[in-house]
């Protein structure tokens, strides 16, 4: 997939939108959702939209994006600014549901194909936030997103690892108190340096 680096951000991210290399395997179809500027300060590198973000065509559209709105201390806006914060997901569509409930992880093919074609354009990044499991894995390796999470300065300035924030987050919080007392303050400080 990878073409000349003379290509323009708005030219790949168009080549991004129209790709289908995972399209039999989609229940909804390819709709590949990126959130990305070359004036980017913060990006979220997230695991894969779900059905909200789908049919919205935003990322984080649904309570688990207010939940990580909240954490970051970010308006709805500032948010959505691309200027200020990127969004790209491991997996760009909705990757379907497991049997058992919940979302099949993001697409295999996926990061592969696009990743790091993106992420040679977003050249004015300070701080990737790694959201959930599968970002953290494919940035840093295997590991345990709680540990990685309670030693979050260990990974500063560039990255700062988080769990994904579903209603499941809630209930892991309550058991995490210093999740909030000491993870939400420093990310809120770190977010606010990068936007600086």
């Amino acid at each position: 997939m990878v073409r000349s680096n003379n290509e323009t951000l708005d030219s790949l991210v168009a080549r991004v939108r129209a790709c289908t290399i995972c399209a039999p395997e989609l229940p909804l179809g390819p709709k590949p959702l990126i959130h990305v500027s070359r004036k980017a300060r913060i990006l979220i590198a997230s695991q894969a939209p779900g059905t909200i973000a789908h049919e919205s065509g935003k990322s984080f559209y649904d309570p688990s994006g207010r939940r990580l709105r909240s954490w970051m201390n970010l308006s709805e806006d500032d948010f959505y600014d691309t200027s200020k914060v990127a969004i790209l997901p491991m997996g760009l569509c909705y990757p379907g549901r497991l049997p058992n409930g919940g979302d099949k992880p993001p697409r295999p093919e996926c990061a592969p194909a696009w990743r790091d074609e993106v992420l040679s354009h977003l050249t004015s990044l300070r701080l990737i936030l790694l959201v959930g499991s599968y970002s953290q894995h494919y940035t840093l390796g295997r590991g345990s997103v709680g540990e990685r999470v309670k030693d979050f300065r260990r990974y500063l300035p560039r990255y700062f690892p988080l769990p994904h924030p579903s209603w499941r987050t809630g209930v892991w919080e309550k058991r995490a108190p210093w999740f909030q007392g000491e993870v939400i303050p420093a990310l809120r400080e770190e977010i606010q340096k990068a936007l600086a």
